[in-house]
């Protein structure tokens, strides 16, 4: 009997191994879940220069990170094997041990209480969809047991890791990390890995953000099953039952959301992932000044701003904000960076760039009188800002002052819109797409559309002294050539001409007229800036650079409703001034060194030409080599000292408007009465929109008191100007000179927009 039971116990063994041969070379047969070998679905997350997040993506509605076996501290592995599979590393696939007592106390009880399950089977199972039955079981523990064959201990407890559901749309053990503690996985402390490691068992109900309770329970045991695997000594298990986990409240990252939506729709394609250009310090610093400004301004109808911060070098944007609060009912989510608005006056040192280009010079003189300039669409009457004029006015001034008059006849000598409007498209300027005699002279003015954004980097050029390049908003990859992108042919700029402009938009002195000294454009350090205000207060902008950055504000209200008189020196400015001084005390600036192309020379303050003597009534100003002023002579006096003026400053200079008084002259003057505005022919357009416009202002010289009169129109009076009230229609215009008797006649026609 003994000779016979050990023969069948032989048979039996070799029987045994030679089933389990066949069944270990069987499973090389059983097919596993495609999902196993495809990529992981990894969300999109935008990150700022430093790293910071500013917004998750999600794919498929989950927040995925993906991580390697080297980024899993050992705490980490610890409680995830503690929690799921503490035999882990010493069964094939199988914890036969597990699924006896499993097994065992399902019968006892009658239901099923346990399955279980491996790591190796629990990731089989969480790669395919199907039914919860017992082939379902069985299946899925013949592939287990094949997945064991073809992949180590590492890459399975990696894969695992990477695909759990952590609950809250969280996938992914690194997912959780960041979600839950705002953390990278190699700063979790014990109880926050525990806490981590037992969500799995049953996101739902362990929800930390609706269950903290159960939630901190499971913990406890995981912690106490990693202390009975001598992962943790009582010392350390003692640390962490007291340590207090806190779980952040939940909501998704959502930082610089202008910005962000603006990189997202860039970078579509490329699932909305990467570093961006953001400082996320400074875009919260500029947001909260944005935010101060406005509140400040509620009173004056201010509802919104927008501002831009470029880095020079780069063209990288440093910061954005669209408006002032995202979040806001209504309108709080239009990027103010991005919509077009009328530019007001910003477009004026492009003027000045091309005619500088042109051989002028910042003491170069241009009349600051009332003049009408006829156009292909009838006669343009510009008016300055504060609706007086200065008469001679150097360039420096004039752009200092942001004069109206002396900037259109700039435009005028220089050909038209044309010139300016090839310029600023070649830098950027996207949004002029019109016919340039649509815009006509007023194009220096404003009077056309720009986005914040684009208006910002061609103020970059400028400060680059006439280097263009396209922005940035993701490091290493410029903003899409359809979207933003100059035409390739770029227009060779000079850079003395940039030089000079940026010496002159610094120069606070030279602004004094219309802003006074102690402005928001006054800084202790050296900043090229320049304010616009478009018609009736409905935008303002401030820009500003040096040679490190260029920052671009705007003030207004999306709907278009008109603010309060609050002009881009009031509204912008201040903003701006604020943002200045951060960059200053945080990253440091500095200004352009001085050309050994320029030289200085004491001007004329009225004529602009060189003084023949060092006298005190000079001006000293800065010149490109070559293009030195004229030496002044005796032609330019009269036999009293008086400087001799062109004829076209007769009419200001008989006007209250002359500041100059008897220190000028006009050459060859006449007394005889003439009207000197409107000009005979002229059609006014009166827009209801702008005040100025319903009034057609009258000027004539010969008379030191005027007589005027219209059998169509009212005529008035006020503060020293005459003016007739515009209606529709031709009409006939009159003045007497009560002196002598002498009257002259004019015509118009005016047209109601």
């Amino acid at each position: 009997m003994t000779l016979l039971w050990k023969r069948w116990w032989l048979r039996g063994a070799r029987a045994l191994v030679v089933l389990a041969g066949m069944a270990w070379l069987g499973l090389k047969l059983v097919p596993l879940p495609p999902a196993l070998f495809q990529p992981i679905a990894q969300s999109g997350e935008l990150l700022d220069r430093h790293g910071e997040t500013l917004r998750e993506v999600r794919v498929n509605e989950r927040f995925t990170r993906e991580v390697g076996y080297a980024d899993l501290p050992p705490l980490v592995v610890q409680a995830a094997l503690a929690a799921e599979d503490k035999r882990f590393f010493q069964h094939r696939g199988l914890d036969l041990f597990a699924t006896a007592r499993a097994l065992l106390r399902n019968v006892t009880e009658r239901r099923v209480t346990s399955g279980a399950s491996t790591i190796t089977q629990q990731l089989v199972k969480i790669s395919a969809r199907r039914p919860r039955t017992f082939l379902t079981k069985m299946k899925e523990t013949a592939q287990a047991l094949r997945l064991e064959q073809i992949w180590t201990k590492e890459q399975i407890l990696t894969a695992y890791l990477n695909r759990l559901d952590f609950g809250n749309l969280n996938v992914g053990i690194a997912t959780a990390a960041h979600s839950y503690f705002d953390k990278p996985l190699s700063d979790l402390s014990a109880g926050e890995a525990a806490f981590l490691a037992g969500l799995p068992m049953n996101p739902t109900r362990l929800n930390p953000h609706r269950a903290f309770g159960q939630a901190a329970r499971r913990q406890q045991t995981v912690l106490r099953r990693m202390h009975a695997a001598a992962s943790l000594s009582a010392v350390q298990l003692d640390r962490a039952l007291q340590e207090t986990v806190r779980v952040q409240a939940p909501g998704r990252r959502f930082r610089a959301p202008h910005f962000a939506e603006l990189v997202l729709r860039q970078a579509a394609a490329e699932g909305g992932s990467g570093r961006t250009t953001l400082d996320l310090g400074l875009n919260r610093f500029v947001e909260q000044k944005v935010r101060e400004r406005i509140d400040a301004l509620q009173g004056q109808n201010v509802g919104n701003a927008a501002v831009v911060v470029l880095d020079n070098a780069s063209g990288e944007v440093l910061a954005l904000v669209g408006s002032r609060d995202y979040f806001a009912p209504g309108s709080g989510q239009v990027n103010g960076a991005c919509a077009p608005r009328s530019a007001g006056s910003t477009l004026k040192p492009f003027t000045y760039l091309l005619a500088l280009e042109a051989g002028a010079t910042p003491a170069t003189v241009v009349a600051d009188v009332a003049a009408t300039f006829p156009t292909a669409t009838g006669f343009y009457r510009p008016e300055n800002y504060n609706q007086r004029c200065y008469g001679p006015v150097r360039l420096r001034l004039a752009l200092g002052n942001s004069l109206n008059i002396p900037a259109v006849r700039l435009l005028a000598s220089l050909g038209g819109a044309a010139p300016l409007q090839e310029r600023l498209q070649a830098w950027g300027i996207t949004t002029l797409r019109a016919p340039a005699a649509e815009y006509g002279l007023g194009l220096t003015l404003g009077n056309a559309g720009v986005s914040l954004l684009e208006l910002t980097n061609a103020y970059a050029t400028l400060a680059r002294l006439g280097e263009w390049r396209p922005l940035q908003t993701v490091r290493g990859r410029s903003l899409d050539r359809e979207e933003f992108m100059a035409d390739p042919a770029l227009p060779a700029t000079t850079p003395l001409a940039a030089w000079l402009i940026a010496d002159m938009l610094s120069d606070n002195g030279a602004r004094t007229w219309s802003f006074g000294v102690n402005s928001p454009l006054r800084f202790d350090f050296p900043v090229a800036c320049k304010t616009g205000t478009s018609s009736d207060f409905r935008d303002n902008w401030a820009m500003g650079y040096t040679p490190e950055f260029t920052v671009g504000v705007w003030v207004g209200n999306f709907d278009g409703t008109p603010m309060a008189g609050v002009s881009g020196v009031t509204g912008a400015a201040p903003i701006l001034h604020d943002v200045f001084e951060h960059l200053r005390a945080q990253f440091g600036t500095s200004w352009y060194p001085t050309p050994p192309e320029i030289v200085r020379a004491r001007v004329h303050p009225i004529t602009g030409k060189r003084l023949a003597n060092d006298r005190a009534d000079g001006s000293e100003e800065k010149f490109a080599t070559g293009f030195l002023p004229p030496i002044e002579g005796r032609a330019d006096y009269d036999a009293s000292g008086r400087v001799l003026l062109d004829p076209i400053y007769q009419a200001w200079s008989e006007s209250a408007e002359n500041g100059l008084d008897s220190r000028v002259a006009i050459a060859g003057g006449t007394t005889g009465l003439r009207v000197v505005s409107p000009v005979a022919g002229t059609t006014f357009i009166a827009d209801p929109d702008l005040p100025s416009s319903q009034r057609v202002p009258l000027r004539a010289n010969g008379s030191v008191e005027p007589q005027w009169g219209s059998d169509t129109l009212t005529v008035r009076e006020s503060g020293g100007r005459w003016f007739a009230e515009a209606l529709e229609g031709r009409h006939r215009i009159s003045v007497r000179n009560p002196e002598t008797g002498e009257s002259v006649e004019t015509w118009i026609r005016v047209k109601q927009l």
